[in-house]
């Protein structure tokens, strides 16, 4: 009987678990619909697509035509640092519902204004509708004219085709009527809109008039199918020429009829759909999904775009509430801007990669010299292309950066957890599902020909033994913190009008729990790929350590760089040696051995559990003992120097800070003294405008390439405020210290970035040391977007930063 009870127990709990996954997987199923369209083509100032390999997108262009030199220049379609804007980016957007997006192209002399919604329903992932408007800028001329090519193309299998043929041109709407996977049956409306038409008295207009749509069908490879821009320039010097050998190069007609493309609707997997207009302008695109069983309009989107607006503010005052001095509306405004940017750069991408896996055992990097046997190694070109792939990613920059980036992803996710958990958690797993047999994961993920097209050659092969910071664990450690189950309590969850909706994986904790479940070996198999791949020596050398396995070292070193670690150019120990060890990512591992651990024990893996607290044991003392430098008072990278011995090479700045900076030291340690003591030196780390990269006084300040050489990066600014936060709330000898210094980094941050955007429209890469000008790439909405995270940190001043208000 003892038997059968403790069965029929077994039994219970496995179907217990196997009610949990068939209800994770419906409400993944759910989740997904949300999430399946959306303008998931960053890289684009506006393009649409859904999260399905090879299916329908969208994207639109446009350029003045006021004479005949400067269209081509003009054209705008993906976003490129070198137009010229005055801004652009979503004032609003949520990835679920929608959201607003404008663009100040002050070359074309219009302002551009793009609000896409989303509109739920069906079985295939919804409805969709974007409003695009025009404004004439106040310094334009007041007849300017623009032509607008609003692009529908279908990859793959399926069909996708003009519905209404009109011979001249559409004085109404154009409708696509297609079909493909995962979408079923559908139609795309492209509305005929309001605004004025140019007129000219060329007998070309008698022939086309441009008060008429134009659509040009073609059927054109998969593979060049985003190269949309190349196919619509040669649409139109199709046109061009007719129009020339028609006329004559004396009497061809103005440049807004000249720069139409020809009228030829009909089949095809790539449609061009241009409007030509006089001063302000404004039509919508329209997806009807088929199984959604309801037709949508202009006036239904109208009240999409209002809904889908209405609460976007509240919301994010109820999720990131800016504290004092931060708690005034301008401010609060800038927050929203910069949130919205870093969700809004939300991406699909699919495609192959390139990859060498040729596994050359000068890959190992074992022998001094080792960076030249590397480069001789790389240079027999022996990567091939892997894939296809898919990832859901949050990009850096738009229109430098439009791929993911793993180091940047778990800074991206950090704000978007507050935002929508589930959705992160989403990212978090479409970067897993990345990863191969050996548990490793791509540093930066250039799928596809479009992809590639952005990247330099040298830079677009990835190596199966270069890794990089793992920060998608802070996701976890966050989801963990947020259900609270480490110390078995359950936040409060609060639901109403101006608040955020509550996420599937915090309002059931037990589909968190699923989620981790499912997640774990993986999480469990990188870390160990990790602690393979990238051991340091410690045993070759006289070394006096804790443990003589925990050490580390980044793999794809070179005398100037160390690409992997994602500070690139920082100085490290000259010349590169095979028996270094470096502190950032002996940090790195720790971090990631007491967040495995804390999931570990949340799952009640016991075995596990024991293994990874003998391993952080001895990760925390060898911290210590290999890196700490007694003379320096901070932590250093470890070389081997011309007698053969262990020798600690400090150039003091970030690297220095690490351990800290991830959390691993203790609140009574002497080393955390001393290391807010270099945090907060003038002359070291400290500037008006946030921490410095390198240290003030090192010889390598601000020279060479000067990328991590003292620039203020918000990434490593937030690690920093955030555990200053920590220490300024736990009772110690250095709380008063971390108070101080907290108080001050958390406004000289915001200060920072604030002045800039409201100065240039944009968020920077990087902020100067000397004078807090954003630098290098610009719309770097990435980690920099941090700045809400530390806005809604708590003002411990006080008051007394009050009279920052006026200031900020």
């Amino acid at each position: 009987m003892k038997f059968l009870g403790g069965l029929a127990a077994v039994l219970a709990v496995v179907a217990a678990a196997d009610d949990t996954a068939i209800l994770y997987k419906e409400i993944a199923r759910n989740a997904n619909q949300s999430l399946l369209w959306g303008p998931y083509r960053p890289n684009l100032y506006f393009g649409v697509r859904p999260r399905i390999p090879k299916s329908l997108m969208g994207g639109l262009m446009w350029s003045k035509v006021e004479n005949f030199q400067d269209v081509q220049n003009n054209f705008r379609h993906t976003c490129e640092q070198g137009d010229g804007m005055k801004g652009y980016g979503w004032d609003e957007f949520d990835a679920r519902s929608g959201g607003v997006q404008t663009i100040y192209d002050e070359g074309n002399g219009i302002d551009v204004r793009t609000m896409f919604v989303k509109i739920p329903g069906g079985s295939n992932g919804g409805s969709w509708a974007a409003r695009i408007r025009g404004t004439a800028r106040k310094d334009a001329p007041p007849d300017l004219k623009t032509t607008v090519v609003f692009y529908a193309s279908l990859e793959g299998l399926g069909a996708l085709e003009v519905e209404n043929v009109e011979p001249v041109g559409y004085e109404g709407d154009v409708t696509l009527k297609g079909e493909s996977d995962g979408l079923g049956e559908y139609k795309l409306v492209v509305t005929g809109g309001r605004g004025y038409h140019p007129k000219n008295s060329h007998a070309a207009y008698e022939e086309k008039p441009l008060d008429r749509t134009f659509v040009n069908s073609l059927t054109a490879p998969d593979q060049i199918l985003w190269q949309t821009k190349p196919i619509l320039f040669k649409m139109l010097k199709e046109s061009v020429d007719k129009y020339v050998e028609k006329y004559g190069e004396e009497n061809v007609p103005p440049p807004s009829q000249v720069y139409t493309i020809n009228h030829n609707p009909g089949p095809g997997n790539i449609h061009m759909i241009q409007k030509v207009f006089e001063g302000n302008f404004e039509f919508d695109v329209i997806f009807n999904s088929g199984s959604s069983g309801k037709e949508y309009f202009s006036s239904d989107v109208s009240k999409f775009i209002e809904n889908t607006s209405k609460g976007f503010f509240e919301r994010f005052i109820a999720t990131f509430d800016p504290k004092p001095p931060f708690d005034v509306e301008k401010l609060q405004r800038f927050g929203t801007n910069l949130f919205s940017n870093l969700l809004g750069g939300l991406g699909y991408f699919y495609g192959d990669s390139v990859v060498d896996r040729s596994y050359a055992p000068e890959y190992d990097e074992e022998n001094e010299g080792f960076w030249e046997e590397t480069q001789a190694a790389r240079e027999k070109h022996q990567e091939q292309l892997e894939g296809p792939s898919e990832l859901f990613t949050t990009i850096p920059s738009r229109s430098f950066f439009p791929r993911g980036f793993y180091w940047d992803e778990g800074f991206h996710l950090i704000p978007i957890a507050d935002w929508d958990m589930d959705l992160a958690l989403e990212v978090v797993k479409s970067w897993f599902n990345l990863m191969d047999a050996d548990g490793w994961i791509g540093r930066e993920q250039i799928l596809g020909a479009e992809a590639r097209s952005k990247v330099p050659q040298e830079f677009q092969t990835q190596y199966p033994h270069y890794a990089n910071p793992p920060t998608l664990f802070f996701i976890i450690d966050a989801l963990i913190t947020k259900i609270g189950a480490l110390n078995g309590t359950t936040p409060p969850v609060k639901e109403s009008l101006g608040q955020k909706p509550t996420p599937v994986h915090l309002k059931n904790p037990d589909l968190a729990l699923h989620y981790l479940r499912e997640l774990y070996p993986k999480l469990k198999a990188h870390y160990h790929w990790f602690r393979r791949t990238q051991a340091g020596d410690l045993k070759s050398y006289d070394r006096d350590a804790f443990s003589s396995k925990e050490g580390y070292r980044w793999r794809g070193r070179t005398p100037q760089h160390i690409l992997t670690s994602g500070l690139d150019d920082y100085p490290r120990p000259q010349p590169p040696h095979p028996g270094e060890l470096h502190v950032d990512l002996m940090s790195w591992m720790g971090m990631m051995t007491k967040s495995l651990k804390n999931i570990a024990t949340l799952l009640q893996m016991d075995d596990d559990v024991a293994e990874l607290t003998t391993i952080e044991t001895a990760i925390l003392r060898n911290i210590d003992d290999l890196h700490w430098s007694e003379k320096e008072k901070c932590y250093c990278d470890a070389t081997i120097d011309d007698f053969e011995e262990n020798a600690l090479v400090c150039h003091k700045g970030y690297i220095s800070l690490f351990p800290f900076l991830t959390g691993l030291l203790e609140p009574k340690s002497e080393k955390l003294g001393h290391i807010l003591t270099l945090l907060g030196d003038e002359e070291e780390l400290w500037s008006e405008f946030g921490l410095r990269s390198l240290s003030k006084k090192d010889e390598f300040y601000g020279t060479a390439e000067n990328y991590w050489r003292g620039p203020v990066w918000m990434n490593m600014n937030y690690l920093a405020v955030a555990q200053l936060l920590k220490y300024a709330q736990t009772p110690g000898p250095y709380q008063e210290k971390s108070k101080d210094l907290y108080s001050r980094l958390r406004l000289n941050l915001i200060r920072t970035v604030f002045d800039s955007w409201q100065e240039t429209g944009f968020a920077w890469e990087q902020y100067n040391p000397e004078t807090g000008k954003g630098q290098r790439t610009q719309h770097f909405t990435g980690w920099t977007s941090l700045v809400v995270k530390i806005m809604g940190m708590p003002d411990l001043s006080g008051g007394k930063w009050e009279v920052g208000h006026d200031e900020l």
